[in-house]
């Protein structure tokens, strides 16, 4: 056999070296499927990692935390928050003031301009009707009551005055509004209504409130309380008061 014969029968054939340096089609298989199964196992517990991290973090908030905050919401105010909030003493209603008594003395600005006071009226006969509010149903009555008797009242030596806590210029729009005669006295600071007993605590619908009584005062002529009516109701009420009068 010569050299060259020899030389091709020594190298492997192309077709077996392809063979012998192909790899095996399961180990390549096996291996894919190994790491597909290690590497799946590892997402899922950092999955789950990041979701326990997340709870932790935003979890519900400790019951001693809450228990607190609400504790702490709820606390009283300050001494100085609860008296400013504090509702301040009511007056006390009426003065004690008695028939037979001396007629407090006052001196307030009526309508018109001017003003009036206890000693206008001294030796004579004096009636004082305190009225809630001008123009009001009830209050428009009585004074238009009185207006109307107002010459009768003069012939029995006696004069008449209106008296609420109205500013003069409503006084004046209601003496111009229903053509009053009877000046009508402004007691915007109570103190004559307090005085004679006509401001207290009232009651309405259930709500308690501190207010004008229609209250009427007759005052004699020797400057004395000759008559107290209190929670006066309007209808014939000016009649009364002229048969009281009249009665002296």
């Amino acid at each position: 056999m010569s050299k060259k014969t020899r030389k091709k029968s020594s190298k492997p054939s192309p077709k077996s070296r392809k063979t012998s340096a192909r790899k095996p089609p399961v180990a390549k298989t096996a291996g894919r499927g190994a790491a597909a199964s290690v590497k799946k196992p590892a997402a899922k517990v950092a999955k789950t990692a990041a979701k326990t991290a997340t709870k932790a973090t935003v979890g519900k908030p400790d019951k001693t935390a809450k228990t607190a905050s609400v504790k702490a919401s709820h606390k009283p105010p300050s001494k100085q928050l609860k008296s400013n909030q504090s509702v301040p003493p009511k007056p006390a209603a009426g003065t004690g003031l008695v028939e037979g008594a001396m007629a407090p003395g006052f001196s307030l600005p009526r309508d018109g301009g001017g003003s009036v006071s206890l000693a206008d009226y001294a030796g004579k006969k004096l009636v004082l009707f305190f009225y809630p509010r001008a123009d009001t149903p009830g209050c428009t009555r009585e004074a238009i009551d009185f207006t109307r008797l107002s010459s009768t009242f003069a012939d029995e030596g006696a004069a008449v005055l209106g008296i609420s806590a109205d500013t003069v210029k409503a006084q004046e729009s209601f003496r111009s509004k229903h053509q009053l005669s009877v000046p009508l006295i402004s007691d915007e600071q109570h103190e004559m209504l307090e005085a004679y007993g006509a401001w207290g605590e009232k009651s309405m619908y259930g709500r308690s409130f501190m207010g004008i009584i229609r209250t009427t005062v007759l005052i004699g002529a020797d400057g004395r309380i000759a008559r107290i009516w209190r929670n006066v109701r309007v209808d014939g009420h000016a009649d009364e008061v002229l048969a009281a009068v009249r009665a002296m």
